[in-house]
């Protein structure tokens, strides 16, 4: 008796988490487990893969007993988008500084959408510098700068 996938969505979903899943638990299985009470350092990282191995193997099995659209076209220009922002993300953090690549990071990932308002997003992406600079500089404490060398700071 021969299996069909009957829904390609979950199929390749699954696919991914459970590959990510393995991933991470054969990366992890160097470092000290520890216990619940006292965890070391592969603890939760071997926690969380387990947890995505998990869904990995639900939404594999989902898909050869549910129905499901099929998948369409790979929308590149979108995730492209998203993907690059964060990279340059972090190229930019050091040098440019937090403002300004938080500033593109907003500004290039919202152009992604079909709904993008260059009135909306500058309200957005300046609430983000503001957030993370609250969050990150002020609460944590971490050593960033607002401007960057870049702009002579």
């Amino acid at each position: 008796m021969a299996s069909t996938i009957r829904n390609t969505k979950d199929f390749f979903s699954g696919l991914l988490f459970t590959a990510i899943g393995s991933a991470a638990l054969v990366l992890a299985r160097d470092y000290e487990m520890g216990t619940l009470l006292r965890m070391g350092p592969g603890y939760y990282p071997s926690v969380l893969a387990g947890g995505l191995l998990l869904v990995g193997l639900i939404c594999l099995v989902r898909s050869f007993r549910t129905d499901g659209t099929p998948i369409g076209r790979l929308a590149w220009k979108p995730m492209l988008l998203v993907v690059l922002p964060i990279a340059c993300f972090g190229i930019l953090i050091r040098d440019a500084g937090l403002v300004p690549a938080i500033v593109l990071l907003v500004m290039v990932s919202a152009y992604a959408s079909e709904r993008f308002s260059f009135k909306a997003t500058v309200p957005l992406a300046l609430g983000m510098c503001v957030f993370s600079w609250l969050i990150f500089i002020k609460g944590l404490g971490l050593p960033m700068q607002l401007l960057g060398p870049w702009f002579g700071f």
